[in-house]
């Protein structure tokens, strides 16, 4: 019998004729994966619980014991003196080097969002301002229409009719 969790799956596999592909759109899991799998190169799955998983799939779909497949990774992962219950957590930094420093003192956040906050603040009071000044000048009635309706009939009659009208519009 084979040594590893890896090739029992591949000989599983192989005495029953199922190519890794079927095996691959059974499981959804990459054939690079399945092949990594049988390789006992588990460092180029994605790590954690997955591994497990993918082991316990390929188990599943070839008809070995799931149960056996598991502890058989377990058991590799641990003579390797590897945990496969890993995850990788660490954040992955940027490294973006730059000759500033990363960090800005938070006095100077605070001045310049009161400075941006005040800007806006003015351009909104103008924008109002021209606004009220506009419907201001739209409503106002114009004085040469009012001068037109407020002149006499009788006045426009005399002979110095027009000298007459020029002294009302002013």
């Amino acid at each position: 019998m084979a040594a590893t969790i890896g090739e029992q799956l591949r000989l599983t596999r192989e005495e029953r004729g199922i190519p890794l592909r079927e095996i691959s759109d059974e499981t959804r899991i990459s054939i690079h994966y399945l092949e990594a799998i049988e390789l006992n190169d588990y460092k180029r799955l994605p790590g954690g619980i997955f591994n497990r998983s993918f082991v316990r799939a390929y188990a599943r779909c070839v008809g070995y014991d799931e149960k056996e497949a598991v502890e058989g990774y377990s058991r590799y992962m641990r003579e390797k003196g590897e945990s496969g219950d890993d995850v990788a957590t660490t954040p992955h930094q940027s490294k973006v080097y730059t000759d500033a420093p990363a960090t800005r003192s938070p006095i100077l956040t605070v001045v310049l969002a009161i400075v941006i906050l005040g800007l806006l603040t003015l351009a909104a009071l103008a924008a109002l301002h021209w606004y009220q000044r506009r419907s201001a000048l739209l409503l106002r009635p114009a004085l040469p229409s009012v001068a037109l309706v407020s002149i006499r009939a009788d006045m426009l009659h005399t002979l110095d009719w027009k000298a007459d009208y020029e002294t009302v519009l002013q």
